[in-house]
Formats: structure tokens, sequence, C-alpha cells
């Protein structure tokens, strides 16, 4: 190939949102695996007892569907988690009592309190790991929220 041959459109790694983005993700990924392992849970699972947990303290009605449009996980993978924290003994699941299509979702009583250690746990890392962004992270986290929004 020819050095003057130009694939990119930046000069340096650093300037490739994407790049960056997905370095920080796997970077942060990999340190938030390491303090869920106390809880032996994976970080899916994390996030799907700890919807359960906000949504059920907002007093919102719970399905899988409703599970995996709050947490932008798949349906077929938001099933296969909600199984295995049923098999954990973390929540029930029974059949929508209007729709048999839907399985309702709640925590049981060791999942609320599980969900609640690893809540703290988890904002305690956040914390520490976004404190490099010190007053930037409201501004930050709008802008990850037009990401959102974007899809």
């Amino acid at each position: 190939m020819k050095a003057t041959e130009k694939t990119f459109s930046v000069e340096t790694p650093e300037e490739s949102s994407g790049f960056l983005l997905w370095q920080v993700t796997n970077l942060w990924q990999r340190e938030i695996k390491k303090a869920l392992e106390v809880y032996d849970l994976t970080h899916s699972q994390f996030v799907l007892l700890a919807s359960t947990l906000w949504l059920m303290q907002h007093n919102e009605s719970i399905t899988q569907i409703v599970l995996s449009n709050h947490t932008k996980i798949d349906p077929m993978t938001t099933s296969t988690v909600l199984r295995t924290l049923q098999k954990k003994g973390l929540l029930q699941r029974q059949e929508h009592s209007t729709d048999t299509r839907a399985k309702t979702v709640e925590l049981t009583p060791a999942g609320v309190e599980m969900a609640k250690l690893a809540v703290k746990t988890v904002e305690t890392f956040d914390h520490d790991f976004f404190q490099v962004l010190s007053n930037d992270t409201k501004a930050f986290n709008e802008k990850l929220n037009l990401l959102l929004i974007k899809k």
C-alpha cells in the first residue's frame, strides 16, 4: 500500500469517536464485570435486575417486553437472562393476566436485596470511573441520550 494513500478521514485514532467509544466501552465493561463478580451476576443480569427494581419502585407494570424496551436488550436475550435470574431465585415470571403472549416479571425478596446491594456497587463504580469528567458528567449524559434518541 502506498504511504500517500488516504483511507481514513482522521489523522490519529484519538480523533475517531467510534473507536474511542469502543475503547471506553470495553474498558468500562471489563471493570464493571469485576465489580459484579462478588454477586455472581453478569452485567446483563445486573441491568435486568436493577431495571426490574426501578420499574417496581415506580409502580410500572413489568413484562419482558417492557424490560427489553427499557434496557435496550433484545427480547430473546431478555427472556434468556430473566430465565437465569429466575433459576437463581431472584425473580418470578408469570403468565400475564390478560395477554397470553406476555409474561409479567417481579423480583423475589432475595432479588430485591441483591439488586439493592449491586446497585450501590455499580453506582460507586460509575462515580469513580466517570469522575475524570468532573462537572461535565451531566453534559456527557445528555450527549449519550441524544445518541440513544437518534435510534
